[in-house]
């Protein structure tokens, strides 16, 4: 399948700020709501034989350091995530229209990827500090508190370089799983809405749109967390030094335990999470008078065809005002 057509050229500033705002409020929320999840995952990843399942990790985190360990690295999770996310979504719309536009007659899997790939990079960067800070947080007691003393202590002792330790393998956890997440969002929706809603999108109500995004938001994060599970094991592993390099990182994991360690509870922490974010994030486009996302190419009655995204051409009016 090959994009039809250009996408138009009358979106606006104010379209994709909006768009940058939606992801951002989206991820930053749901991931504070999934801190405890992620604290038992960052620990399981770290100290695997401390924390062999995820009863034990639960019960021995409790009895150490209490109920409030569950929280630890909220701050680094809302404000950086919603910085990756602010990134991610809003970018993800612009470069989705600049390489729609240039690359008309080239398969639409190509477009999503390349998409997707060019505003994780700008994601991540954003992100980075404040997951080095989080995940130290997280995995060792007494390194600090929360966000707040965490960036100065660790300005202190490894400067500028340890707030970017982990970059390279963050970009490689998370530009896959940007590329799998869209792209799969993308084709779930269109199959939705082809294949069982058997409607336009335009013809369905906002609870049936949204009912949509949920679903479609689910399959993409589920496929998304088993694509990029082995980098986020590096990912932790590089950030509480437990290897000093990459190649390192990978001897000491094993091969077989990058794809599977944490594996379970990161699809039950990435699913839900993104089915959220995507829920959210289409809510907020919808109350600012956009349509829900997804590309969906539907049948017409007189047997043609039309793509959901040639509409776009009228957001316009939307914000000519």
């Amino acid at each position: 399948m090959v994009m039809e057509g250009r996408v138009s050229d009358d979106l606006t500033p104010r379209y994709y700020a909006l768009c940058a705002i939606g992801g951002m409020l989206s991820a930053g929320t749901t991931h504070l709501a999934t801190t405890p999840l992620d604290v038992l995952k960052v620990n399981m990843q770290v100290h695997p034989i401390k924390y062999y399942s995820i009863s034990s990790c639960f019960t021995t985190l409790l009895r150490e350091q209490g109920p409030a360990v569950l929280w630890k690295g909220w701050a680094g999770k809302f404000i950086g995530y919603g910085a990756q996310g602010g990134c991610r979504f809003g970018l993800y719309e612009y470069f989705k229209g600049v390489y729609s536009n240039v690359l008309v007659d080239q398969n639409k899997n190509f477009v999503f990827f390349l998409s997707s790939a060019s505003a994780e990079v700008f994601a991540n960067v954003a992100l980075c500090p404040f997951e080095a800070i989080k995940v130290r947080v997280q995995a060792q007691p007494c390194f600090a508190k929360g966000l707040f003393d965490g960036f100065p202590k660790l300005y202190a002792s490894e400067g500028t370089r340890g707030f970017y330790r982990g970059l390279i393998p963050l970009l490689g956890r998370n530009i896959p799983f940007s590329m799998v997440m869209f792209s799969t969002f993308e084709h779930s929706v269109d199959f939705l809405y082809r294949n069982m809603v058997k409607r336009k999108k335009e013809e369905c109500s906002i609870g049936q749109q949204l009912g949509v995004t949920c679903l479609a938001g689910y399959a993409a994060g589920s496929v998304g967390s088993f694509i990029s599970n082995p980098a986020d094991n590096i990912v932790s592993s590089l950030y509480n030094r437990k290897a000093d390099s990459l190649a390192l990182a990978i001897r000491n994991i094993g091969l077989a335990n990058l794809f599977t360690r944490s594996l379970p509870i990161r699809m039950l922490l990435v699913g839900p999470s993104i089915t959220l974010q995507w829920f959210f994030y289409d809510t907020i486009k919808v109350l600012g008078g956009l349509p829900t996302s997804g590309e969906v190419t539907t049948e017409m009655k007189g047997g043609g065809r039309a793509k959901d995204s040639e509409k776009n051409g009228n957001l316009q009016s939307h914000f000519s005002g």
